[in-house]
């Protein structure tokens, strides 16, 4: 008796153990995931530095603002990266707004980050305004204006028609964008759903429910491939969505980066459908039965341990044909998953700027683990209708806790490398559609460890854990032939309803259906989370026109901003704009002083000084001053500075037109740290 109770009582003991050893190997994974995360921010800032997201103009010939005797045979625009151009992407307008350039602008002497267009022969003396409109090599459109005079400057009436921006047409823009949404969807959808029958539920392959959410994937990711592909055109040139049948548009975006990737993206969706058939097919397969002589010696109780043997062989060869497809077409998944990140990647942020060796395979990781987690997720919601058991929750569990910190690990060096700067979180457009996917994912993150809980009860009761069987329901005698009684049909069919109805309700018990609850909650916040990143992929990262034109809005829309300052013709005008870098050095803070005279239209001498909060003069490694006309959709017109001494610059910048303006300072203090404070004021 002794000695039956000794092992009754090591049980409780055996079991503290394990739990203690679950702990340590717990901590023993955070302090690895940590050690990760550190060595990956030690890497991104080993080789800090501005990040560079979207094309910008970095010289002109005519320069900008500046004064030429004899009228050039053409105009020059040269960009810090590589630009596609359309046939109206530079336009030279007259001081009456009339078209001077001969059109079909080019690459000059072939160098892919310059645009030259010819003019007409004969221009008179005045100021000229330079529109320019181009696709950079992250495949987002940029634009902008400038202006130069020949002989002497002049008044010029430039009509908002006829000066091209960087904004494409909205509804074109709205579709375009819900057609990047979609294949982002579709992608996690058919690529997640995949992963959860491979790994987490070979059995789901035989499932009608799984089946549709994998052909809705796929069906859905090649209708919005194809869709983006024909809108891309009048995206970029900002024309109306009736452009979109225009096929000379269609070949235009063919020869362009992100052309290439959708017409791979269609390929790689026809290797997908293959893949798909060959999935559900050879999964879809029930197991082979086991041997007679397996079978005849699992029922003898009294079977030696050779019998023994011999069935788990016979099993384990019943089941290997089903181990080799699986492992098959786990490596087929990789591939296409791989690829098919590949053409969202190669052809956004992460292939142009800094480190893109390492940009590229974090965007296609950052990619895959969406896919896992919220493909998985769909995945789980049909399985859990299903009535799995707990043990294909918890295989889910440890891949959602994987994806979570590939995401968590892919997203901070993505964030990092797209803002460049603290500042850029609160003031610009990205920043702040990357706060909205923060608190989304916080919110996920909440669910999921609600999920938790729920899978915790679903363990903790055995009846509840098992995986429900589908049982065969008999047809009922009669039912495989219509009945010629009407009253007999109508209860057959009833009778048919309700088997289907028990059937698809039987896996939902009080804990499934609470955890099913959970999940699909989660579910509905990773759709929002989809929506944001579309967003912040169509947002240019950190650029000055972006708060130069969110200034000019937040002014325009509410009582509570403060008055422009409405300047005298002939006199002179100084704006004074603090700025804030958040860096650590002396000059990451002060003011910047921005003097106008005569602040009036046309040339006006502009001096800029620096100072610190001591008020001395500060010096900084990169200053940029720029003027926008935000009613008229003129500008960011820059100004050439000219160092004129520690913290002090000159320069000449021709304000066309009366308005309300914008001027903005750009101020870099070190390689990571910058500001851009913006301040109106009123001319005319």
């Amino acid at each position: 008796m002794e000695k039956a109770a000794h092992p009754r009582t090591a049980r409780p003991g055996t079991a503290h153990a394990r739990t203690a050893h679950a702990r340590t190997a717990r901590r023993r994974r955070v302090a690895g995931l940590i050690g990760v995360l550190g060595a990956l921010l030690a890497l991104m800032l080993a080789d800090a530095g501005p990040a560079s997201a979207h094309a910008t103009l970095d010289s002109t010939d005519p320069a900008q603002n500046s004064v030429v005797a004899t009228a050039p045979q053409a105009v020059t625009l040269t960009f810090s990266e590589t630009v596609s151009l359309s046939g109206d992407s530079v336009r030279v307008l007259d001081p009456a707004g009339k078209p001077v350039d001969t059109g079909h602008p080019a690459h000059a002497d072939g160098k892919g980050d310059t645009a030259r267009v010819g003019l007409n022969s004969g221009l008179a003396n005045g100021t000229y305004t330079v529109a320019w409109r181009a696709v950079s090599e992250d495949s987002h459109p940029v634009g902008g204006a400038f202006t130069f005079s020949i002989g002497t400057p002049s008044d010029t009436s430039v009509s908002t028609t006829a000066l091209q921006g960087a904004e494409a047409d909205g509804l074109v823009a709205a579709l375009y964008g819900t057609g990047r949404t979609v294949a982002y969807a579709a992608f996690a959808l058919l690529a997640g759903v995949a992963a959860f029958v491979l790994v987490c539920w070979p059995a789901g392959a035989t499932r009608r429910p799984v089946q549709r959410l994998l052909m809705t994937g796929w069906t859905a990711l090649l209708a919005s491939t194809v869709a983006v592909l024909m809108l891309r055109g009048p995206y970029e040139r900002g024309t109306g969505v009736g452009q979109a049948l225009d096929l000379s548009l269609v070949r235009s975006t063919l020869d362009e980066r992100i052309g290439t990737a959708l017409a791979a993206r269609l390929l790689l969706l026809a290797a997908a459908g293959i893949f798909l058939s060959l999935l559900v097919g050879q999964l879809g397969q029930p197991p082979k039965p086991a041997a007679p002589a397996a079978a005849a010696a699992a029922e003898d109780e009294d079977a030696d341990a050779e019998a023994a043997e011999l069935r788990a062989l016979e099993q384990r060869a019943a089941e290997r044909p089903q181990r080799e497809a699986r492992l098959g077409l786990g490596v087929a998944w990789l591939v296409l998953a791989v690829a098919l990140s590949a053409t969202w990647v190669g052809a956004d942020h992460a292939s142009v700027g800094i480190q893109v060796w390492l940009a590229l395979p974090l965007g296609i990781l950052h990619l895959i683990a969406m896919a896992l987690w919220l493909g998985g997720l769909a995945s789980l919601l049909v399985a859990l209708r299903e009535g799995v058991g707990a043990e294909v929750v918890d295989r889910f569990s440890k891949i959602a806790f994987g994806s979570v910190a590939a995401l968590a690990a892919t997203g901070i060096y993505q964030s990092w490398r797209g803002l460049g700067s603290w500042s850029a979180l609160t003031g610009t457009e990205y920043g702040k559609l990357l706060l909205v996917k923060s608190g989304c994912v916080v919110v996920m993150l909440g669910v999921a460890w609600i999920s938790r809980s729920w899978l915790a009860r679903l363990r903790s009761a055995p009846a509840e854990a098992a995986e429900v069987q589908r049982a065969e329901v008999p047809e009922p005698v009669g039912a495989a032939a219509r009945s010629e009684d009407p009253v007999r049909q109508a209860q057959l069919d009833r009778q048919r309803a309700a088997t289907a109805s028990a059937g698809r309700e039987r896996g939902l018990t009080p804990t499934r259906a609470g955890l099913r609850r959970s999940v699909l909650v989660e579910a509905m916040v990773a759709v929002a989370v989809l929506v944001v990143t579309t967003m912040l992929t169509n947002s240019p990262p950190g650029r000055v026109a972006g708060g130069i034109k969110a200034a000019g809005t937040t002014a325009g829309a509410g009582s509570a901003a403060p008055a422009a300052p409405q300047t005298q013709p002939g006199r002179t005008v100084e704006l004074r704009l603090p700025y804030d870098t958040k860096g650590r050095t002396p000059n990451a803070k002060g003011t910047a002083t921005v003097s106008l005279d005569p602040a009036g239209t046309g040339p006006n001498e502009v001096k800029l000084a620096l100072d610190g909060t001591d008020g001395k003069p500060v010096d900084v490694p990169e200053v940029q001053l720029a003027f926008t006309l935000p009613d008229r959709d003129l500008g960011p017109l820059p100004v050439a500075l000219t160092p004129a001494g520690t913290g002090r610059w000159s320069g000449t910048a021709q304000l066309p037109l009366a308005g309300t303006w914008v001027v903005s300072v750009q101020i870099r203090s070190s390689d990571i740290d910058q500001t851009t404070p913006t301040q109106q004021f009123k001319i005319g």
